[in-house]
């Protein structure tokens, strides 16, 4: 494997980051992949902070936006999925305030109705109890769910 200067590194480091927004956890593993010893990645990180490369309310933002969108997943999924790469709660919650109320219980109300077309139940209570726990396995909050099953 080539062995690579401070420069090389942290240029390459500035690469990965300007393809799309990575928190500081995701940089510390690609640099770790890359063999860059514990002083130096500090260093390389610091710089990318310093230069915003790495912008953690930035990469909040865009991943909540991205999560909810794309992958329609609720509010506790998306801030776990953030918990887990060391994002602030502060960082967490404000992202994930930027998700419009009335487009998260839309989003929701979809995704039963297109749910709905696929399970099979005898009793109307194990038909809620289905898209319920599909619900939660999405992330949404039990308020937010219980309120759009009675509006289907």
């Amino acid at each position: 494997m080539k062995a690579y200067s401070l420069d090389e590194l942290l240029h390459k480091a500035a690469s990965y980051c300007s393809i799309s927004e990575h928190c500081i956890s995701e940089v510390e593993m690609k640099l770790n992949a890359w063999g860059v010893e514990t002083g130096e990645a500090t260093k390389i990180i610091q710089h990318l902070i310093e230069d915003d490369f790495i912008n953690e309310k930035r990469y909040c933002i865009a991943f909540v936006k991205d999560k909810f969108h794309f992958n329609k997943w609720g509010k506790i999924k998306i801030s776990y999925s953030l918990k887990q790469k060391g994002i602030d709660n502060k960082l967490i919650s404000n992202a994930l305030n930027t998700i419009d109320e009335g487009e998260y219980e839309e989003m929701l109300a979809v995704l039963l109705k297109a749910k709905l077309k696929t399970i099979k139940w005898e009793y109307e209570y194990e038909k809620m109890g289905k898209l319920f726990n599909f619900a939660q396995s999405r992330g949404f909050e039990s308020s937010i769910i219980d309120k759009t099953i009675r509006r289907l």
